[in-house]
């Protein structure tokens, strides 16, 4: 089972913000509005918004919001 997870990192590593969900469109959708959701300053002093894949709700970040 594939698990999309969206994740807002920060400069030094720190999740600051993160969904994960089984629903791929979904998946796509939080993560072009995470993006859109960066100011060009934080995407010039490093932020980033990451989607990747996991097989297990263990693999997931703790602080993370879960969608089923």
């Amino acid at each position: 089972m594939k698990i999309w997870v969206n994740e807002q990192i920060d400069p030094s590593g720190m999740i600051h913000a993160c969904i994960a969900c089984y629903n791929e469109e979904q998946a796509n959708d939080c993560h072009v509005s995470y993006e859109r959701n960066l100011t060009d300053t934080q995407k010039a002093a490093g932020w980033i918004a990451r989607i990747r894949t996991v097989d297990s709700w263990d693999e997931v970040p703790v602080n993370a919001l879960k969608l089923d």
